[in-house]
């Protein structure tokens, strides 16, 4: 029989490897750790989602809209007229009707310039289409 040499304190043979216990996991320092719990933090974060602005809609019916679409093209409420096919006073109508319902939702839009935002929040025209 062979004498080896044995660590008393570990009772290993020098030169030999010990193999952890199956399912035992080897220590990791306390930065690893962190570093690791924080990552894992990061990844279970819902994500958010992107904000969408939602407007309320102010009910606008086909012929509002159409009007609408056209007074914002043209230069002006006779264009509008002779396009359609309808008279000044009948753009003057859908426009003030158009006016009262934004209001009427909380978004005025008293001028020109903001029933074309408006118009623009609700999808009705696109930037293009200007």
């Amino acid at each position: 029989m062979r004498a080896t040499n044995t660590d008393v304190s570990t009772g290993t043979v020098p030169g030999s490897v010990i193999h952890p216990a199956p399912g035992f996991a080897p220590r990791r320092s306390a930065s690893a750790m962190r570093s690791r719990t924080a990552a894992k933090l990061v990844a279970e974060r819902p994500r958010p989602t992107p904000s969408v602005t939602t407007f309320a809609d102010p009910g606008l019916t086909a012929r509002e809209i159409a009007v609408l679409g056209a007074w914002l093209r043209c230069d002006s409420k006779q264009e509008v007229c002779a396009v359609l096919h309808i008279a000044l006073g009948t753009v003057n109508t859908h426009l003030s009707r158009i006016r009262v319902k934004y209001a009427g939702v909380g978004r005025a839009a008293p001028t020109k310039a903001s029933l074309v935002a408006r118009a623009l929040q609700d999808g009705l025209v696109a930037l293009d289409d200007l």
